[in-house]
This record gives structure tokens, sequence and C-alpha cells, in this order.
């Protein structure tokens, strides 16, 4: 660690549960973003901050007029831009020194499942049932802890699966996989600041993770902005669950 980075997030090293040691952690660390919009938008954000060395920015989509209510990773000037670029400009704006890759186009099968390979902790900031499904079969069969999030109206939600541990649930133990299209933003709608609580839970369930200390396996965490309330859930695995439970690795 340069005295550049010391200095940098000093704030971070202060802490016990961090040190030095957590923050090398954090710098050698590669975390793989599905998703740059209003969840990924606040974990790519504050994961650059928190000095997590290489982000691997993906999303296939453009910046339009109407996701500025929400992911505040893009502005009025990149409009029209890939999200991925217009996310990447920022975040060397704010954290230079941090390594980007980004990937403009959807990722599927053998590539989807390279990139999850890579990475240390892959973060779900998808907004549709098939992309997450697909992306949990993915981090099953590579054995890559997934942090998940997802929002609309006012309420949001996030957990950690981590098929390492024979004991966590996947996406699928949580949902079924009935091939049937849930409710979107576009269509439901979505409270601003919602998007940005789960994001930032995400974040620090990223940190949590990285840094080998408790994480939200076989818990869920869901939000009632309206009245800002939380409520527990405990998951447990299905043992007849098509995804995890019938996986060769």
């Amino acid at each position: 660690m340069t005295p550049e980075q010391r200095a940098r997030y000093d704030r971070q090293i202060r802490l016990p549960a961090i040190t030095e040691v957590g923050q090398q952690k954090l710098l050698d660390a590669n975390v793989l973003i599905i998703g740059m919009g209003g969840l990924g938008s606040p974990v790519a954000m504050y994961l650059a901050a928190a000095g997590v060395g290489h982000l691997t920015l993906s999303d296939f989509d453009v910046v339009e007029s109407s996701n500025l209510q929400r992911q505040v990773i893009h502005t009025e000037q990149t409009v029209g831009q890939l999200k991925v670029d217009s996310a990447k400009a920022f975040i060397k704006s704010l954290s230079p020194q941090t390594n980007i890759t980004t990937i403009d186009h959807e990722l599927s099968d053998n590539e989807l499942l390279e990139q999850v390979r890579r990475a240390d902790v892959v973060v779900d900031c998808t907004d549709n049932f098939p992309s997450r499904f697909e992306l949990n079969r993915a981090c099953i069969k590579a054995q890559k802890p997934l942090v998940s999030g997802a929002a609309i109206r006012q309420e949001g939600q996030v957990t950690t699966f981590d098929s390492s541990d024979k004991n966590s649930p996947c996406y699928n133990c949580l949902y079924p996989d009935t091939g049937v299209e849930s409710a979107s933003c576009s269509m439901e709608g979505v409270v601003a600041p919602v998007v940005g609580i789960i994001g930032t839970m995400q974040a620090q369930e990223t940190i949590n993770v990285l840094l080998g200390r408790p994480a939200l396996v076989g818990r869920l965490l869901l939000l009632d902005a309206q009245h800002l309330e939380w409520q527990r859930m405990k998951l447990t695995k299905n043992p007849n669950c098509p995804a995890c439970s019938t996986t060769q690795i």
C-alpha cells in the first residue's frame, strides 16, 4: 500500500475490523457488477470510494433522461452514452486508481461464467428474473458469492447467496423459476432513494464478504421505505432446488 493510499483510506484503516490488512484485501479484490442502473450506481460508487481495486461493470443499455431520477452515477451530459462508459467516467473522476473493465453487451452462457469465475464477489443489480436466474446458476457453478438486491415502488430487499457454503440457499430457493416475467420499475415506478438504500446496502455487504465478515447468507432483509421499517426473514436451502441441489461443480 502506498503512502497516498494510506492517506486516502485512513478512515477505514482506523477501524479495528478493517486495518491495513483489510484495506489491502479490498485493493486486491475484483468485483463484478451486473447492471449499471439504480442499484449498480451506488454499488459502483461506494466500492470505488472504499478502495476496491478492480471493478468489472456489465450493462448493454444506454443512458436515458428517465434514468436520471435514480441512476445517480449518470448525468445529463452522458445521456445517449453506454451506461458502462458513463459509469467508468464518473468512477475515474472519483477514484482514478480504480481499475475498471467494461462489458457493453449482455453476458450469457460461457462468457458470463468466465467473468463470474474471475471475480471475488458478484453483485446482482439487474431488474428482471431471467437475468437473476442465469446469474444465480453461474455463481453456483463457479462457487462465487452473489450479493443480491432488488427494489421497486417503495420496497426493497437484499441478501447474499454463497454456494461455497453447503448450507446456503440460492436465488432459486427463494423464488421458483416459473418463466413468468416480473414487474419492473418502468411499469410500477420506484422512489429514487429506495434504490440508493438497497444499492448502498449491497456495497456494504460486498465489503463484508471480501473481508470475510459475517454476511447475510440465509437471511433476507426487506425494506418498507414508506414507513422506514426493516424486516428480517430467515432463508433455508431447498433440498429439492433445481439450481443448487443438483448442480455438478
